[in-house]
C-alpha cells in the first residue's frame, strides 16, 4: 500500500511539474506548482520527514506560492488599447536546439544509468513511525539556541525593514 502511495504521489508531482513546463498560462502553471508542492510534501511524509512536509506546506505553499499568484494576478497587463490586436508574447529564438537536446538527453541517460545501477540500502537504524518534530524542537531549544535566536532577530529586522519601506512616504503630506 505504501508503494502504491509513493508511486501515486511521485507521478502526481512529475505530471504537474511537466504541466508547469508545457503550459502557456501563468495562472494554470501556478496552480500546477501548488499540486507539485503538495506532492513533494506527501513524499516527505512517506519518507518519515514530517517536519519537512509541514515546512514545505507552510513556506512554499503558504508563502511563496501565494506571493507568486498575487504577483501574477496584480501585474498581469490587460489589453487596454483597442488598436492592439496581437497578444503579448515574448519569443526567444535559439539556433542551438540540436546541441542542447543532445546534451540534455546525454545527461538524462547518464542519471538514469546511475539510478538503475545504484544499490540503495538503508544504513543505520530505521526510526519508522517516530516523529522528528519533538527531536528537532529539543535540539533547537538546547544545543542550537543561539543560531535559532539569531535567525529570529534577523527575520524581525527584515520584517521591520519591509514595513518601513512599505510606508507611503509622500512628501506633500508631511
Amino acid at each position: 500500500m505504501e508503494l502504491i502511495a509513493f508511486y501515486g504521489f511521485a507521478s502526481l508531482a512529475i505530471v504537474s511539474a511537466l504541466f508547469i513546463l508545457l503550459s502557456k498560462n501563468l495562472i494554470y502553471s501556478a496552480f500546477a506548482l501548488f499540486v507539485t508542492f503538495l506532492g513533494v510534501a506527501a513524499l516527505y511524509v512517506l519518507a518519515g520527514a514530517d517536519f519537512l512536509a509541514v515546512t514545505q506546506i507552510m513556506i512554499y505553499v503558504g508563502g511563496i506560492l501565494v506571493l507568486l499568484i498575487f504577483g501574477i494576478m496584480l501585474t498581469q497587463q490587460t489589453n487596454k488599447r483597442a488598436e492592439s490586436t496581437s497578444a503579448n508574447q515574448v519569443l526567444a529564438g535559439s539556433s542551438r536546439r540540436v546541441p542542447a537536446f543532445i546534451i540534455a538527453m546525454a545527461t538524462f541517460l547518464f542519471f538514469s544509468l546511475v539510478i538503475v545501477s545504484a544499490n540503495f540500502r538503508i544504513a543505520g537504524n530505521v526510526n519508522l513511525g517516530k516523529s522528528t518534530i519533538k527531536t528537532i524542537g529539543v535540539e533547537l531549544m538546547t544545543s542550537h539556541l543561539l543560531p535559532f535566536e539569531i535567525a529570529g532577530i534577523l527575520l524581525l529586522v527584515a520584517l521591520i525593514g519591509a514595513a518601513y519601506l512599505a510606508l507611503n512616504r509622500n512628501p506633500s503630506h508631511e
